[in-house]
């Protein structure tokens, strides 16, 4: 079956819901549900700051997402994309959904007038890193974030 890549739509609330708590529990975290309030609204709503999001769907049935955000860079006078989340179910991997969400973000980015999207992952996600290396390029810079 096809994918079919679509924007996010209040009725995707639950599925939606279902996809993002499992892509976190992959990375080995959690949210409380206000979050997932908030943050759903947020990806609803029309503030140029927030997130977008992408549902991927196969038979009708949402088996994937991915959230991305337009965002000024120091260094070019055009805006940058940064895909924050993405995520296939594991039933779908292997299918084409996560290469439709990323080529949807570049559409996305294109239209927008930024030429660059970028993502990161954790070295661990070797099933990932497969796509990765295929539709992007890795770069040589290593994150650091403020200690807690």
């Amino acid at each position: 079956m096809a994918v079919i890549v679509r924007p996010l739509v209040r009725e995707d609330r639950a599925a939606w819901g279902a996809l993002w708590h499992a892509y976190l529990a992959f990375y080995e975290t959690a949210r409380p549900d206000e979050i997932y309030d908030t943050y759903f609204e947020r990806l609803l709503g029309d503030d140029p700051r927030d997130f977008h999001c992408l549902i991927a769907e196969i038979g009708g049935t949402p088996v994937g997402l991915t959230h991305y955000l337009f965002h000024r860079h120091g260094w070019r006078e055009e805006d940058v994309c940064y895909l924050q989340d993405l995520y296939a179910d594991p039933s779908v991997r292997g299918t084409g959904v996560g290469r439709a969400l990323i080529e949807a973000v570049y559409a996305a980015a294109d239209a927008h007038g930024a030429p660059s999207v970028y993502w990161l992952t954790q070295d661990f996600n070797e099933t990932a890193r497969q796509l990765y290396d295929r539709i992007g390029r890795v770069t040589p810079f290593i994150k650091y974030e403020r200690a807690s």
